[in-house]
């Protein structure tokens, strides 16, 4: 009876009127304690609200249903497919809504109801990936901050891929424990590419030299990106780099100056097709041929052979205990091995190009300690 009367009344009503009546009886409906004939009735009238010329109205039914998992499907479905501020909370709340609808709706909708899908309490992890796949910055933006997303290591690729070069983007992916590390590496790259095109930067130090330079800071830092990848990704990391032809004999040199053995291995363990219980154990303590041996078999070109095992068993001995040693001792000792070292006649015309490489790794790692050395003394 109640509800007859309402649908008398409300033709003639304000919209603030018509809005605050349509909240409340849409709270009615979804009080369990009225009657099954009752809730028919409101069932009914709901629906013929959903034809309300007002956006308001319809947003206060949309905003009294959001929540409930009791709500009237098919008016839930009508208010998220309506106008984006009567859609709004519904998409953001409802957990009636499917994750076919809500891919269908990231699909075909406008980058601000993209970012409310995104910001939904839980993000499936195929929702996360048509947000990655087609959604706009904004929405990849609300995606990433958001701590109820399940992200696919492919879905943070594709954000990558397509947002890169976007700072925002870029420094949220880069802050998110979850991504990837070949991930990591491509933004790094990219965040070097937009630095190397800075017109800033080019004025200051002119196109070839800002090449050189944002090439030389990417490689320092995918040097310290590998520390930050779990060795579970290290498969990943190493195809990533031997796509983008950045696997080089210069990168492992770099690699195994620095310390980075269990990376080496990984490579080494891709390039032979060995095991990995077999090349772990010949870098932890096979003879030299051995070593020789696996190098030759992942494509390590001969001449390379002897200071990658001259750097290898010096972090032998620093992991037994036996020696203190960093980047800046064991590219000494690798340009030694090539009588490339200050007093030595000088390496070999073979072995000048490696020696060189050697020579600026060894630069760099005395440049970095003595910073360190110096910020350690003014922080006394």
């Amino acid at each position: 009876m109640i509800v007859r009367h309402f649908l008398k009344w409300i033709g003639n009503a304000r919209v603030g009127e018509r809005a605050a009546a349509a909240g409340a009886l849409a709270r009615a409906l979804l009080d369990h304690q009225i009657a099954f004939e009752d809730r028919c009735e409101a069932e009914a009238a709901l629906t013929l609200l959903l034809d309300d010329p007002s956006p308001k109205v319809r947003a206060a039914l949309a905003e009294a249903l959001s929540t409930s998992r009791h709500a009237p499907p098919q008016i839930v479905a009508a208010l998220a497919s309506d106008q984006d501020e009567v859609a709004a909370c519904v998409l953001v709340r409802s957990p009636l809504l499917t994750e076919v609808d809500l891919i269908d709706r990231v699909a075909s909708s406008r980058p601000f109801i993209q970012a409310l899908i995104a910001s939904r309490p839980v993000v499936s992890m195929s929702l996360s990936a048509a947000i990655a796949e087609v959604g706009a910055l904004e929405a990849c933006l609300a995606l990433v901050a958001n701590e109820g997303t399940e992200i696919a290591s492919l879905s943070f690729r594709r954000m990558a891929e397509r947002f890169g070069h976007e700072a925002a983007l870029r420094a949220a992916l880069l802050d998110d424990p979850r991504l990837p590390g070949e991930c990591r590496h491509m933004l790094l790259v990219a965040l070097g590419e937009a630095l190397r095109h800075a017109p800033l930067v080019r004025a200051l130090m002119g196109e070839a030299r800002a090449e050189r330079v944002t090439r030389e800071a990417c490689l320092r830092a995918s040097l310290t990106l590998i520390e930050h990848t779990a060795a579970s990704e290290h498969a990943a990391l190493i195809e990533h780099l031997r796509l983008r032809g950045e696997l080089t004999a210069g990168f492992l040199l770099r690699a195994i100056a620095h310390g980075k053995v269990d990376f080496l291995g990984s490579v080494l363990m891709t390039l032979s097709g060995h095991s990995e219980t077999r090349v772990r154990a010949i870098l932890a303590s096979g003879r030299d041929v051995a070593v020789s041996s696996l190098f030759g078999a992942s494509g390590l070109a001969k001449p390379l052979h002897g200071v990658f095992l001259r750097a290898l068993k010096v972090w032998r001995e620093v992991a037994a205990g036996r020696r203190v040693a960093g980047a800046q001792e064991v590219s000494w000792l690798m340009l030694q091995e090539i009588g490339a070292a200050p007093g030595q006649p000088g390496p070999a015309e073979s072995d000048r190009d490696v020696a060189a490489l050697i020579k600026t790794i060894h630069l760099e790692a005395l440049r970095d300690n003595a910073r360190e050395h110096a910020l350690a003394i003014a922080a006394a």
